[in-house]
């Protein structure tokens, strides 16, 4: 009674503030018991995580099923503490993807598991940053893992709807078109009477394309090694590229595990900042290293199981004193270079039995003794003549450049276009990027049988893409003295033939700028980018020069077309603001072989025989230019041996 009474004689404003001090703490209650959920997740995830990194760290043949099932009851744990907890989301991604080893290791049953995980993120969290990776995940392994192609189609084509914008929509539309090509190919062989299991051999045959499966990395004090696990060997070929620095892989005739598409492993340590890694093309998986202040590199192959193994060798570390890292993984009894910078795009057939090369950088060579090297091959005993004094360019100078007697030991060539990039097509369908490459390659071929000491370098050797911005870059990245493009060349009247060959400046015609735009097409430089450009342009150290190679190169090629057609017209040099020769820090021209959108003209480069001429119209003029300069590093006939001009 007395504390009923007590309350009764409470001031009213003081009943009021204990009430509310009661309604606070009653709802501070859950506020605290959710708190200590999250924080009990976030424990639980960092313990999941640790168990996967051992798990991880066994050989693939020494785990087990049961291993693999206790990890994933570990995230899912994550879910039951809290499903608010931030680290969730992480949690059933990581469930999905163990399913999916689950399933490459052990049983197919896992994949469906590995989809239903997948769906369940999608339900739950359908604002996840990671939707659009599982969406696209669930299409992959239905294609590839389960060969459901029916489900992988509407899967790709709920992800364009939903994604259209995603950097992976051109890929789900890639992966239409091959299952529609796919659907076909089985209607044909159908038609053709193809018995069950001749179809079934060949399905097999299609889906036994090598996976990437996994990537580790490990960093030491002036080192760091990047492994990735393939299913068999591969095909690869690299390059590296400045501003910002990264070195990047092609691996040819491979396919991505559906765990690792698109992924994006942020590293910042030691010499390696982040590995990206996607399928850049069917077929093709194209892996990216942002690095910082990177000496050298290789890459090589290792059997049992098969790895790509990729060794980063940091400023102050030469590569034969290169130790082993403590905790290394995998490793080789020799680590040599693989000649990235030589050869940007030279193609290596990743054998188990082969040893990573050495480039003459690894082996302490200069320039000058890598002539000498070359010089030797060719034969001691031939008959040396006293040097050439160097000629003024056509306007009568005398540069530094013919002054100091500088050599041309490296030239780079472009093939125009490549990958998604076609370039012109003809009327009867010829396209730029196929034509322009040919015509690289047996450049290159007439360059290396004719002048020995020289060496080629190409952007590309294959029809992959490369962005026009990277192209003299990576000439610059392996020092070359020369920069060659080879373009073909398009007009709104079919009726227009000819020859033309461009130096980087601002363009003198309208008619210039229209082949500049139309080359430039592909550009990824943004608007805000033009001042900065314009002053590249403006401050070109090597236009004179540029300027009498693109002569030499245009009066050799119009010269020996002529001889083929009196109608092919001298269309003389031209000077543009190509985006493919802006940064280039040696002599850089693009050459425009022929009209493809003349009829007559795609006729003639269809034929082998006229790509020989386009070739040698190119190399004569290369040849007469370096002549002229007293340019080359081994002393040559004014024709080559084989030259059919002699």
């Amino acid at each position: 009674m007395r504390a009923i009474e007590a309350h009764r004689n409470l001031h009213p404003w003081r009943a009021r503030r204990l009430l509310l001090a009661a309604a606070v703490a009653l709802s501070l209650f859950p506020a605290a018991q959710s708190q200590t959920r999250r924080t009990a997740a976030r424990e639980q995830f960092l313990r999941a995580e640790k168990q996967r990194t051992a798990l991880n760290g066994k050989p693939q043949k020494d785990r087990s099923v049961e291993e693999y099932t206790r990890l994933v009851g570990a995230y899912r744990r994550v879910y039951v503490l809290s499903p608010q907890a931030a680290e969730v989301t992480n949690a059933l991604l990581a469930v999905a993807e163990l399913y999916q080893d689950m399933g490459r290791l052990f049983d197919a049953k896992h994949f469906q598991r590995a989809i239903d995980a997948y769906q369940f993120l999608l339900h739950e969290y359908p604002a996840s940053r990671f939707r659009d990776d599982a969406l696209f995940t669930i299409a992959q392994i239905q294609q590839n893992d389960l060969q459901h192609q029916d489900l992988a189609e509407k899967s790709y084509l709920e992800f364009v709807k939903r994604y259209p914008r995603s950097a992976r929509a051109e890929q789900a539309r890639e992966a239409l078109a091959a299952i529609a090509a796919a659907r076909e190919q089985e209607r044909a062989a159908s038609v053709r009477g193809e018995t069950p299991a001749a179809r079934q051999q060949r399905r097999d045959a299609a889906g036994r394309t090598p996976q990437l499966t996994n990537i580790r990395h490990w960093n030491a004090e002036n080192y760091t090694r990047i492994v990735i696990d393939v299913e068999d060997t591969v095909k690869y070929q690299g390059a590296r590229i400045s501003n910002p620095d990264r070195i990047y892989f092609d691996i040819h005739k491979a396919r991505l595990s559906s765990t690792l598409a698109g992924k994006t492993l942020e590293v910042q340590n030691g010499f390696l900042k982040t590995i990206r890694v996607a399928q850049n093309q069917a077929g093709v998986v194209r892996l990216v290293l942002e690095v910082d202040k990177v000496k050298d590199y290789s890459i090589f192959l290792l059997p049992n199981p098969y790895r790509l193994v990729v060794d980063i060798f940091g400023e102050g570390l030469s590569l034969a004193k290169s130790t082993k890292p403590a905790d290394s993984g995998p490793t080789t009894t020799k680590q040599e270079k693989s000649e990235p910078e030589r050869s940007v795009t030279a193609e290596k057939t990743a054998s188990p039995t082969a040893k990573p090369e050495k480039s003459s950088a690894a082996r302490g060579e200069t320039r000058g003794e890598e002539s000498s090297r070359g010089a030797s091959k060719t034969g001691e005993s031939a008959k040396l003549t006293p040097p050439p004094v160097p000629q003024p360019t056509r306007d009568g100078q005398l540069n530094l450049s013919r002054a100091l007697g500088l050599k041309i030991g490296r030239i780079v060539i472009d093939a125009g276009h490549g990958g998604h990039d076609t370039g012109t097509i003809g009327p009867s369908g010829l396209m730029e990027k196929d034509l322009c490459l040919d015509v690289a390659r047996r450049l290159g071929n007439l360059i290396k049988e004719r002048l020995p000491g020289t060496e080629v370098v190409y952007t590309r050797d294959d029809d992959t893409f490369v962005p026009l911005e990277d192209r003299a870059p990576l000439a610059n990245q392996v020092r070359a003295d020369l920069f060659l493009s080879i373009h073909a060349n398009s007009s709104r009247d079919r009726n227009v033939r000819g020859v033309e060959t461009y130096y980087l400046n601002f363009a003198s015609s309208d008619e210039a700028l229209e082949v500049a735009a139309r080359e430039n097409a592909h550009s990824q430089s943004s608007v805000y980018e033009l001042q900065d450009i314009i002053k590249k342009i403006a401050r070109n150290e090597k236009i004179e020069e540029s300027r009498e190679l693109a002569a030499e190169i245009q009066e050799s090629l119009a010269k020996r077309l002529k001889r083929v057609s009196k109608a092919t017209k001298n269309r003389g040099v031209k000077k543009a603001p190509f985006v493919v020769l802006i940064g280039a820090n040696m002599p850089a021209v693009l050459a425009e072989v022929s009209f493809l959108s003349n009829p007559a003209d795609e006729s003639m480069m269809k034929k082998g025989e006229h790509r020989q001429r386009l070739a040698e119209g190119l190399f004569q003029g290369l040849q007469s230019y370096a002549s002229n300069m007293n340019a080359l590093s081994l002393n040559q006939p004014a024709n080559g041996p084989g030259s059919p001009d002699r």
